[in-house]
């Protein structure tokens, strides 16, 4: 108590370094020290007081002593952490005095700094990521994606990709993150792709008609890979997600079932028709044509994209029982003769030719692949 007088009557004539050094240590001794009630009381007292001191380093001091104790002040840390960025980081990064309501009140009301701070803590909850989600910049949401302390929920990723999608840096902590969900991943694909699409240089070469063609195929492509890279189990969220932001086109279904995303296909079916998954999947294995086409039908794809997909449909089934051997290249092209839109056929009817003309370049795309992946063979060899 006496102590605590003393220093008091001191801290009104001390230096600004004096004070801090002197903050610092009546902190310390606050938080790992048992002291009598009395004394406790008074160096509670004089620890809020510090709190209207005049110079940051004093204050800050005290926020850097009391940042990682539970024994800390409440209100003195809460008042530290409402501070400027300087004084209140230690507190804002560490304190364990600190819950989500106090947190996402500064994330909403404070600058960059504070949500990359609050977006490092040890633990970030669920409720305290969607706030940085919704307000913060892209590099504080980058700092939350790196945080492996950080809960983030499916809402808020897709928050940032709206937000902030058109950043790079964020972009690159988004794919890497292992909890982003499959339809966020496509949605990061079209803002690459959209991008691109606008950048001066591209428009320059190409042209504008050009470009988005080109971007749109690529993709397509991408969609692909991702569809690959999608747990079976997230297949149908992704469908869903192409279907309500109507990327879900006839063409895109024909390119999926002939590179054989047929686990993919019955999403899309399921999505579509609302029939119950095991009986999709009993018939896309099993089924004869006209059940198929009658699903098909059902699904709202029309009936010249019938006859081809159940053509592709019979040569992967026979791929994955093990009596064929068959690519993208070889069912590309099966799928184009069902069509009559071979070069030696009489050509596609007038309603199929738009899926003739995507066929033939899906079949181009796997005879260039094909052939680049055998030189490349040839050279390594």
């Amino acid at each position: 108590m006496i102590v605590v007088q003393h220093f008091l009557k001191w801290i009104a004539t001390a230096r600004a370094s004096e004070r801090a050094a002197a903050a610092a240590a009546l902190a310390r001794a606050y938080v790992e020290h048992e002291l009598a009630f009395e004394d406790r009381c008074a160096a509670e007292a004089a620890l809020t007081l510090l709190l209207d001191d005049a110079s940051p380093k004093v204050r800050g001091a005290l926020a850097e002593a009391l940042s990682m104790s539970r024994r800390a002040p409440l209100q003195v840390v809460v008042a530290l952490a409402a501070d400027q960025p300087e004084v209140a980081g230690p507190v804002l990064a560490r304190s364990p005095l600190l819950g989500d309501g106090e947190l996402i009140d500064r994330v909403a009301t404070g600058e960059e700094a504070v949500h990359r701070l609050v977006a490092m803590r040890p633990q970030v909850s669920m409720a305290l990521s969607a706030a940085i989600a919704e307000v913060a910049g892209p590099r504080a949401c980058a700092a939350l994606l790196a945080n492996s302390g950080a809960e983030i929920a499916s809402l808020s990723f897709r928050r940032m990709i709206e937000r902030h999608g058109g950043d790079a840096g964020l972009r690159e902590a988004l794919i890497g993150h292992p909890g982003l969900p499959s339809d966020c991943r496509h949605a990061l694909l079209v803002r690459v792709g959209e991008t691109l699409c606008e950048t001066p240089l591209v428009r320059a070469l190409m042209g504008r008609a050009r470009a988005e063609r080109l971007t749109r195929e690529a993709c397509a492509r991408a969609s692909l890979t991702l569809i690959d890279n999608t747990a079976l189990d997230e297949q149908a969220a992704l469908a869903e997600h192409l279907r309500l932001r109507g990327d879900l086109t006839v063409g895109f279904v024909v390119r999926a079932v002939a590179h054989g995303k047929v686990d993919f296909f019955g999403a899309v079916l399921v999505a579509l028709t609302g029939q119950a998954p095991g009986r999709v999947r009993a018939l896309l294995s099993g089924g004869r044509d006209t059940p198929l086409a009658a699903l098909m039908r059902a699904a709202g794809l029309p009936d010249g994209a019938h006859a081809p997909l159940i053509r592709a449909l019979k040569i992967w089934r026979e791929v994955a029982n093990g009596g064929r051997v068959a690519g993208v290249q070889e069912v590309s092209w099966a799928m184009l003769r069902t069509l009559e839109a071979a070069p030696d056929q009489a050509g596609p009817a007038p309603e199929c030719a738009e899926i003739a003309a995507l066929l033939k370049s899906v079949h181009l795309e796997a005879l260039r692949d094909n052939a680049r992946g055998a030189a490349l063979a040839i050279a390594a060899a």
